[in-house]
């Protein structure tokens, strides 16, 4: 339901909101700020309700079903599988079936061939027929798309290792790559750390070729079953595109004569690496497809599903799923405690909850228990970098991240902790940490510093979606807010992340979104730091920034932006209203000192004519990025801590609002 103003439920604001008929904006300040107010406190109840008795938040993390249909085919690969999950597995899948046949990979977005055959062949697994209806639907759209052979190479490799595709038509990945140093070109360190933790364990896959027995023939999903995989024209030798195919091919010869020792040394040292990556609670990096691979890397080199370390990350991919009131089962593919609590955290405080209110310092005490002391693969690139980060997960102590660093900070900041020394300290190390993490341009990525070789996305393995970790412009600014709060907005790293934004800003007026869709949520993300960090809100690309966000309002009052922005310029800033995306507009025109606008007012009013009666706001838009346009996300909690933090912020005015003077809480200049 829809609440109005006064927590009723209004009929036409409900076919507005339905049905995205406009919504007659409140033009009384006053009556816009008491709907803000009331939304607001409802809101701050409902978060409050969602918290963990240990201090932490985490909302659902949904991504598309291909994490099920994996997780299905690889308990069929080691033979684990059991008939309530994969019944329940099954249940959700077909629950995501699109009319036609097909399943997509964010909602509203278009068929996708690869999700479609995953899913398919889950749905094989779990018994349906080929001769089904919606069986029937699937495969011939599959056929009609050009079959298996049109799909991205990792559904391929899935079905490799059941003998439904050849792994002479695969790409090579050899395991010799492990040999390569830091700085030679596509050594594991080029690839983004997500990539590197899948692409290790596929290098023994790759070497291994493993076939298991498949119980069906998967003929209906093949233009031509006779001839499944068509030759593929090569490029011209003079382009990149040409230079790695014909690579490609020499490394399918290699394989043919690769040493045997040599081989076995190269496997044995990617599997060392991935053993010594495993987490404490058994999964790898805190994400859901390193774990898949790396079980089955280790189980090809002979580890028996008893041994401890298998027994661990089989046992840790059950903690990625989640059981839902209709039986069914849905995969995460990672898992988000800190990202959601830092956010939750900055969310309640701007909305006016006391900061020593005991929510708060439960979670900043849980904060403080995450934070990463000691290396990992970010220290490649710096050795001599002290640790002091946060990662985004439960339990990833190898790959803390930039960004959850600074928005932790953030939160810390705004706690009247009992052991201020404690937080005191924490914060250092965390500044500290993220400062030594700059690239070499002045601006900051997610994982890495200068994880920018612009090789990887080049090899014909890597067509699953972004395998670097360049500097983005979300990450740059929530590190410059975090560093301007910290009283060091003058500081010439600080500046040069500053000069960085104000470069990478679009003829538009907008900022490209990497981690969040998309334009509206990299906008949202630069001006509140530009501003912090000092920038007067009539400086031009502040004012330009208010401009394009003015432009791509929609006629109900809210903002809205489809995942399609990544591909389609149409896209850009456009789609249907959603609660985090209204948020992100509204925090870039209050730090630009848009308040009493009649454009914030309508997105105001928007907030308030949307919530439920319950405090929280309805959200089935994806709105995470994971990789542009390839890997989406719907983070269930978005749409509750963005719209909380939006009407704080027009409620109580913008939080730190000295931090463009140098000064930060607590702490002199």
């Amino acid at each position: 339901m829809t609440a109005t103003t006064d927590g009723s439920t209004g009929a036409a604001n409900l076919r507005a909101v339905t049905f995205g008929d406009p919504i007659e904006p409140t033009t009384d300040t006053d009556d816009v700020l008491a709907a803000a107010r009331r939304a607001a406190g409802r809101s701050v109840e409902h978060l409050l309700g969602r918290q963990d008795e240990q201090g932490w938040w985490k909302g659902d993390l949904a991504t598309n079903v291909t994490m099920d249909a994996e997780d299905l085919l690889l308990r069929q690969f080691l033979g684990i599988q059991d008939p309530e999950t994969v019944q329940a597995a099954a249940r959700f899948i077909r629950g995501e079936q699109l009319g036609d046949g097909t399943w997509n990979t964010f909602h509203g977005g278009p068929p996708d061939i690869s999700a479609t055959i995953e899913a398919y062949v889950a749905l094989r697994l779990a018994g349906d027929l080929p001769d089904d209806p919606h069986m029937l639907r699937a495969a011939g759209w599959v056929r009609e798309q050009g079959g298996i052979a049109a799909s991205r190479v990792f559904t391929r490799i899935w079905l490799a290792l059941f003998g439904w595709w050849k792994w002479e038509d695969l790409p090579e990945l050899p395991p010799e790559l492990m040999f390569f140093p830091s700085w030679v070109p596509l050594n594991i360190y080029d690839f983004g750390c997500w990539a590197r933790q899948t692409i290790v364990p596929l290098t023994i896959v790759s070497a291994k070729r493993p076939v298991r027995p498949a119980p069906f023939a998967l003929d209906e999903l093949h233009t031509d079953p006779e001839h499944p995989a068509p030759p593929r024209p090569l490029a011209p030798a003079a382009s990149w595109d040409g230079v790695f195919q014909r690579l490609d091919k020499a490394l399918h010869a290699y394989h043919k004569v690769a040493p045997r020792r040599l081989r076995r040394i190269a496997m044995n040292a990617a599997a060392r690496w991935i053993i010594e990556r495993q987490e404490n609670d058994g999964c790898w990096g805190g994400i859901q497809p390193p774990a898949v691979y790396s079980v089955i890397a280790l189980h090809l080199l002979g580890y028996d599903l008893e041994h401890p370390v298998m027994r661990a990350g089989i046992a840790s991919l059950d903690r990625f799923t989640v059981w839902r009131e209709d039986g069914s089962r849905m995969v995460e593919a990672c898992q988000s405690p800190v990202w959601d609590t830092c956010l939750a955290t900055i969310a309640l405080a701007d909305a006016g909850v006391p900061p020593d209110h005991p929510a708060l310092v439960r979670a900043a005490d849980w904060m403080l228990g995450e934070e990463i002391v000691r290396p990992g693969d970010w220290s490649v690139r710096r050795p001599q970098l002290a640790p002091g980060g946060w990662a985004f997960e439960f339990h990833n102590d190898n790959y803390p991240d930039i960004d959850d660093t600074a928005e932790v900070v953030l939160a810390l900041r705004r706690v009247r902790h009992p052991d201020q020394p404690l937080v005191d300290a924490a914060i250092e190390r965390g500044v500290r940490w993220n400062l030594g993490m700059q690239s070499r341009d002045g601006a900051w990525g997610a994982f890495d510093a200068d994880n920018t070789s612009p090789f990887p996305n080049r090899l014909p393995f890597c067509d699953f979606g972004e395998v670097i970790d360049p500097p983005s412009a979300d990450v740059t600014g929530h590190v410059v807010e975090m560093l301007a709060v910290e009283g060091l907005a003058t500081d010439p790293r600080t500046r040069r992340g500053i000069q960085w934004l104000l470069d990478e800003q679009e003829a538009s007026g907008a900022w490209f979104g990497r981690w969040g869709v998309n334009y509206i949520y990299g906008t949202g993300s630069v001006v509140p730091a530009l501003i912090a960090a000092g920038l007067p809100a009539s400086h031009s690309s502040v004012r330009r920034a208010v401009s394009w966000l003015e432009s791509v309002q929609n006629d109900d009052g809210g903002w809205g932006e489809d995942l399609r922005s990544y591909r389609e310029e149409k896209w850009i800033g456009h789609g249907a209203s959603t609660a985090s995306q209204t948020a992100w507009a509204l925090l870039a025109l209050l730090a630009a000192g848009e308040r009493e606008s009649r454009v914030v007012e309508r997105g105001v009013t928007w907030l308030a004519e949307t919530q439920q009666a319950d405090g929280s706001w309805d959200e089935p838009y994806f709105t995470g990025t994971g990789f542009p346009w390839d890997f989406s996300i719907n983070y269930h909690l978005y749409r509750q801590v963005f719209p909380l933090t939006a009407l704080g912020r027009y409620v109580h005015g913008e939080p730190f609002a000295t931090a463009g003077t140098g000064t930060a809480p607590g702490r002199e200049a």
